[in-house]
């Protein structure tokens, strides 16, 4: 037909127009009774163009249980037509569109009862759960985790680090405590134009450089970042242009008693506001007495009050 060739096409279905897929899967009788049915479910008036405009449905505000949901009515109404049309042009077996719905309600309700989406409180989103006989997931109750800052033990020095980056700058920043959670000194540094990655390296390795230079041999040093953490395992994970430096950091803390921990971002406060105050400087800022700028979080990690993080399950 493409190449100009005239072949009879009638739709199996209707038998009164020539087919084509928009046809097939719209505006065919069978096919339109099928959509109103889901739209009276929905309770929406639908309108489509193309088949691109099916999807659109999914991307209304739905809960994430019921875009699941309609998601599957889409796909088995698709399915079904085509089946149907298959049935009726190559065996000659009509289908009635009461049972196609029954299939259809059967494999939605499968689907929405074996996802592990959640539901809300919409009624909306309630009845059309109910009406294919759904169980509703209620949204899953957030974890809530006590993080606090710990000192380290007698005689040695802890260093929290972090680092920050806009599309402008990166920077970094750490304070050094000893095990009566007091201030020893801290810094901010300024790390150019690179990812908040790459400024969390900087502090790591500036840490066990100052620590080197005051001859401190028990370090416990503290981020929030994972990968840094990961990084003191696995070098490969270090970018080249500072592999050099991370080497001579690694040979330093073989002099050390050294340890690595990871700390979530709740308890890493002092050190947050210390990286932001680096995006703000052009070289390395050393503190020996405590700045303003971290005065409460320092408190508040000093008098070892919790913060709550809070995910859900």
């Amino acid at each position: 037909m493409e190449r100009g060739c005239c072949l009879p096409s009638m739709c199996s279905l209707c038998n009164t127009t020539f087919e084509s897929s928009f046809h097939l899967f719209f505006t065919c009788r069978f096919a339109f009774t099928l959509w109103c049915w889901l739209a009276t479910v929905l309770n929406l008036t639908l309108h489509f163009q193309s088949i691109e405009d099916i999807w659109n449905l999914c991307e209304r505000s739905w809960s994430p249980q019921c875009k699941i949901v309609i998601k599957s009515v889409i796909v088995n109404i698709l399915n079904s037509i085509w089946m149907a049309r298959n049935n009726a042009r190559f065996h000659d077996k009509s289908t009635h569109w009461r049972n196609v719905v029954s299939w259809i309600s059967a494999n939605t309700a499968l689907a929405g009862n074996k996802t592990s989406m959640c539901s809300n409180s919409s009624l909306i989103d309630f009845k059309i759960l109910k009406h294919f006989n759904i169980n509703i997931h209620p949204p899953k109750a957030p974890s809530i985790k006590e993080v606090i800052w710990l000192p380290p033990l007698i005689d040695w020095v802890k260093c929290n680090t972090d680092g920050a980056s806009t599309q402008i700058s990166s920077a970094c920043g750490g304070i050094f405590r000893n095990h009566l959670a007091e201030f020893i000194c801290c810094f901010a540094e300024n790390t150019d134009i690179n990812t908040a990655y790459f400024a969390e390296l900087c502090g790591a390795m500036r840490a066990i450089e100052i620590a080197t230079d005051n001859g401190w041999r028990n370090v416990w040093l503290e981020t929030d970042s994972t990968l840094v953490v990961l990084a003191f395992k696995s070098a490969s994970l270090v970018p080249w242009k500072i592999r050099n430096r991370w080497n001579n950091c690694m040979h330093n803390i073989t002099n050390m008693n050294f340890m690595i921990s990871h700390i979530y971002m709740e308890g890493n406060n002092c050190v947050d506001a210390l990286a932001k105050i680096g995006l703000t400087l052009v070289h390395l800022s050393f503190w020996n007495e405590l700045p303003q700028a971290i005065l409460e979080s320092y408190s508040s990690d000093r008098l070892g009050r919790p913060k709550y993080r809070f995910s859900n399950m």
